[in-house]
């Protein structure tokens, strides 16, 4: 269990160390900014890349690039705080009963009474209405999309009271991204965006039952329901299995887009799934389920795993 004992006034559990909210931000929004998480990025990354993984594959599937998707990367970046902040908000109202109960969400802002329900749902729609106005730069299928999304956004936090699956719907709403992407830079959507979003997935399934171990016993207790409850001492069988989805999911995804006079693009582009299966393998083996400070931290290590396919499509996109 982390030490608080010295903690700033309000710093949630699993919040990064000497983060900048609680350093820098003036105290009267510092709590708007917690319900954001805007002091635990780690999800913001988690939202972002898949968008990232889009973009990149659907311009090496077209062979163009142009400002506009230059745009679109910096839009998606934009857009993943906003939307992460929107739906941590949103979810913290709905939870703000089962939050008080859990030792590691007892101080968010709603249960601890730093911001009532009423100033939340309007932090939520204002996040939400500047998000908006990112997504209506982007042609109309991506702002279709970007409105579907809002779908599973208000279902998850719902998820964990009637299925064992959560992280099913957490994925759904998290991975959107890379058919949003896809479809701002190529218009339409197709099997390679498609295969990439249920890579996504099943590298959520992975990273979110990691992170939900943290709480087994507290949610046993008020009756929540995870794939960490529900695997058990068999995490580790299950989580190779989604290792090997989402490696397989990707790779998949890379060969469908990849023109086929392109052969050298795809097989430097196919090094971006299996060295993000490598890392997910090393997270494997340092997995230790009974110890918080091992779980966050490979929880948190799924960004450098998610930005290895950014960097080997962005390399292959060059050539």
């Amino acid at each position: 269990m982390s030490d608080t004992s010295k903690a700033p006034v309000g710093q949630i559990a699993d919040a990064v160390k000497d983060n900048w909210v609680d350093r820098f931000a003036p105290n009267p929004v510092k709590p708007f900014f917690r319900l954001s998480r805007l002091d635990r990025p780690i999800g913001t990354w988690l939202l972002l890349l898949p968008c990232w993984w889009g973009l990149l594959l659907a311009m090496i599937s077209t062979g163009t690039a142009s400002w506009h998707d230059a745009w679109i990367f910096i839009g998606c970046a934009f857009g993943a705080v906003l939307m992460r902040g929107a739906g941590c908000t949103w979810n913290d109202i709905t939870d703000r009963d089962f939050d008080g109960s859990v030792e590691r969400t007892a101080l968010r802002p709603i249960p601890s009474g730093q911001v009532p329900v009423i100033k939340a749902v309007v932090w939520t729609a204002l996040q939400a209405f500047i998000a908006l106005g990112i997504l209506l730069t982007f042609n109309k299928t991506a702002i279709l999309l970007g409105v579907v999304s809002l779908v599973p956004v208000a279902i998850y936090p719902f998820a964990k009271r009637f299925t064992w699956w959560p992280q099913v719907f957490l994925g759904i709403a998290f991975n959107w991204g890379a058919l949003l992407a896809w479809a701002a830079h190529t218009g339409s959507l197709g099997w390679p965006p498609i295969l990439l979003y249920l890579a996504g997935i099943a590298w959520t399934l992975f990273y979110d039952t990691i992170y939900a171990h943290q709480d087994t016993e507290d949610d046993a207790l008020i009756g929540i329901k995870s794939t960490a409850r529900l695997f058990g001492d068999d995490s580790p069988r299950y989580l190779s299995w989604f290792l090997v989805a989402t490696v397989s999911l990707m790779a998949m995804a890379v060969i469908a887009a990849v023109p086929d006079a392109e052969m050298i693009t795809m097989l430097i582009a196919i090094f971006g799934p299996w060295l993000m299966g490598w890392h997910l393998w090393w997270q494997l083996g340092r997995l230790d389920t009974e110890n918080n400070d091992v779980l966050i931290g490979l929880f948190r290590s799924n960004r450098d795993a998610g930005l290895i396919p950014v960097l080997i499509f962005a390399v292959a996109l060059m050539l």
